[in-house]
């Protein structure tokens, strides 16, 4: 694998149908000249087979085939237009000759299927977008998928989630080859927040089931109107007319958890509505999510989310109220 200071050529992969903004993410981190924050800069070339669109109107121009891959330092790869079918044959070789030829591979949201396809994610830890997640694990089970992450970074293979974690990789990858001073810097110049970690959660949203068996959903639909209180398995339990045992298997069965950890799931998300819309103290918001105390809900909620509940906030709540 080439070394980090020689990582200065940047290749996007395009292989036609897939999102402008994606591509235009990449052109923005890598393919502006950007000496005056470092020198040099970044090489930048776009590599498409010829005749590829994508954003279904834009045509592609460009000197360069997939076949200029190889010898790039970076490779970005962008979304797969349509998951379902498997990514283009030559994309997929172009890109796995690359990586055998020392560069590292990045995939922005369901580029993770390219990278599979290839075998540059097997026996790996990996993420994509949350909403292919389930199909990615299951069409490539040597994939260790995580879907509740921005982006994984691997070493010479980085993955992750949707659009915008796309930009929060590339800002990373400046910062590995850079600095933490000029990723900041440029930061700044895109408007964007100086740095998220890949670990922080994508933010997807977790409903109660609309479809359960029996009269679960009911008391589901009960435990949720009363998540101030100290509900434990025996209060629901007692609720569904139940044992605790059988409790245990129903929830298992209907949402892949247990009672309490959905409660404790289902706490933090009433703690991420609170914090978005409302002014209360975090004392307040673990006081209303029955989580206790201010340094209980900080725990959870950092485990569950990757980040502090302030720092949810500051990102959140001022949007969230405008909104409103």
């Amino acid at each position: 694998m080439r070394t980090v200071p020689d990582m200065h050529t940047v290749a996007l992969a395009v292989a036609g149908g897939q999102s402008l903004l994606e591509l235009a993410v990449a052109f923005d981190v890598f393919g502006i000249d950007r000496s005056a924050l470092a020198d040099p800069w970044y090489d930048f070339a776009v590599c498409a087979p010829a005749g590829a669109r994508v954003g279904g109107w834009f045509q592609v121009s460009t000197p360069y085939g997939l076949d200029r891959l190889v010898t790039a330092d970076t490779v970005i790869v962008p979304w797969s237009h349509d998951v379902e079918q498997p990514p283009p044959a030559d994309l997929v070789d172009a890109v796995r000759a690359a990586h055998e030829a020392g560069a590292r591979i990045a995939s922005i949201c369901t580029g993770a299927f390219v990278l599979a396809a290839a075998g540059l994610l097997d026996g790996r830890r990996a993420t994509t977008h949350w909403m292919h997640a389930e199909l990615l694990a299951r069409r490539h089970p040597r994939v260790r998928v995580d879907p509740d992450v921005l982006y994984v970074d691997d070493g010479d293979v980085l993955t992750s989630a949707g659009k915008a974690a796309g930009l929060d990789l590339c800002l990373h990858l400046v910062r590995c080859d850079h600095g933490s001073a000029v990723a900041n810097a440029l930061a700044r110049r895109l408007v964007v927040p100086p740095h998220r970690e890949g670990g922080q959660a994508q933010f997807i949203q977790a409903p109660v089931p609309s479809r359960v068996d029996g009269g679960l959903g009911a008391l589901l639909s009960w435990a949720v109107e009363r998540l101030d209180e100290p509900l434990t398995v025996s209060d629901l339990a007692r609720a569904a007319r139940v044992s605790e045992r059988t409790l245990t298997r129903q929830f298992r069965a209907a949402t892949g958890t247990t009672p309490l950890r959905w409660l404790l799931t289902q706490r933090v998300h009433r703690a991420q509505e609170l914090l978005e819309t409302t002014d209360h103290s975090v004392e307040q918001v673990a006081a209303r999510t029955g989580l206790g105390t201010a340094a209980t809900l900080r725990r959870h909620f950092h485990r569950t989310l990757g980040v502090p509940p302030d720092a949810y906030r500051r990102a959140f709540h001022a949007r969230s109220r405008a909104a409103a």
